[in-house]
């Protein structure tokens, strides 16, 4: 518990007078601020957030799902900073593709022939990562603080029984795409080239209860395929489980809205993450932050349901965070917050709504 006042102390911009009673105290003269925010945190005995990395290894991934019976394969503390290596993708597939084998991350080899206990999703998660004090009922706040591309191609593949149109797509096929990390595109085409954004695809903690697949999306968060959580934006998500157990993959270059045909430019990204456990905020779906936006989620077989849902977090969040009644949270969700389609192909389709920051003048 010590870890979250270190965020508490740096978050507070009173100061405090000298006691009374002879002890230490704080002027409020503003050049002294950062003295007394020192001497607190050594009187109060905090000690700083943990930097940690997790590589991606035999023994630190779980391929395709989600489980509260997953062990750790890390242990954090709230408000640590874990730097974590994804992998994505089959060294025979990007083989195929033609990726020279020392092009080809060496994980994805050593995966590929060591991990057996697999499904019923496929994609390869880095984790589960177990931070301390995160109980069901809770909220755990992932930072994601960078992004980075590990190599220097994407490729994107749809097969006959996947994707938006298989019946007009009743083959498989699939796409190298270079890209430039230099000037942050992809070169799709001779004339094509597509904005890189790079994000994770799947962010995501223990269900409540089973193994799930790591398709489709649910209140755990999992495969969102959301492209605006990219660096320098957050994800809050309700813990179902004791240590949450997050797990992350699937890792993106850049995406469009919907995913028509199943897959992004699906790349291998390494990703620091901040992890804070907050007490007091009851959540029943995923939400997002971006620097302009706030996000909020819905997951649902059916389009309409997901889209019901995701208005229905956009009134509960309008009424809770920014003090609306329902029925102008209602109306407000109408004229001015965006709803787009995430995903169309994950089982569950995602429909996420946009709500510009912009629009609150207090």
């Amino acid at each position: 518990m010590k870890r979250d006042l270190t965020v508490l102390v740096l978050g507070n911009t009173r100061t405090t007078k000298p006691s009374a009673r002879g002890g230490i105290g704080c002027s409020s003269d503003v050049r002294h601020r950062l003295a007394c925010v020192l001497l607190c945190i050594i009187c109060a005995g905090v000690l700083p957030a943990a930097e940690h990395q997790l590589k991606a290894t035999p023994k630190t991934v779980v391929i395709g799902h989600y489980s509260p019976g997953t062990p750790p394969v890390l242990r954090i503390q709230s408000g640590d900073t874990v730097e974590i290596q994804t992998v994505s993708g089959s060294p025979v597939s990007l083989e195929a593709v033609g990726i020279r084998k020392d092009e080809i991350p060496a994980a994805l080899y050593a995966i590929q022939a060591e991990v057996k206990d697999r499904g019923p999703g496929g994609h390869i998660l880095t984790g589960p990562i177990y931070i301390e004090g995160a109980e069901p009922g809770d909220t755990l706040e992932v930072r994601i603080l960078d992004v980075r591309m590990d190599v220097p191609y994407a490729y994107n593949v749809f097969g006959p029984s996947t994707g938006a149109l298989q019946e007009d797509f009743p083959y498989r096929r699939r796409k190298l795409i270079p890209l430039d990390r230099q000037r942050m595109v992809g070169q799709f085409a001779p004339g094509i080239e597509i904005p890189l954004r790079p994000f994770f695809g799947s962010m995501g903690v223990a269900p409540p209860a089973g193994r799930i697949s790591s398709a489709p999306p649910w209140i755990h968060a999992g495969n969102m395929d959301n492209k605006e959580l990219v660096a320098g934006t957050k994800v809050f998500i309700p813990v179902h489980a004791p240590g949450a157990l997050f797990q992350t993959g699937d890792g993106h270059a850049a995406q469009g809205n919907g995913e028509v045909d199943i897959t992004a430019l699906e790349t291998s990204l390494t990703g620091r993450f901040q992890f804070l456990v907050h007490k007091d905020m009851n959540l029943r779906w995923p939400r997002g932050e971006t620097p302009t936006h706030y996000i909020t989620m819905g997951f649902h077989e059916d389009l309409r349901e997901a889209t019901k849902l995701a208005i229905r977090e956009t009134i509960d969040f309008l009424v809770s965070e920014k003090g609306l009644s329902r029925d102008d949270a209602y109306m407000l969700s109408s004229v001015a917050v965006d709803f787009s389609l995430t995903q169309i192909v994950d089982g569950k389709v995602g429909v996420h709504g946009m709500i510009a920051k912009s629009l609150f003048r207090r």
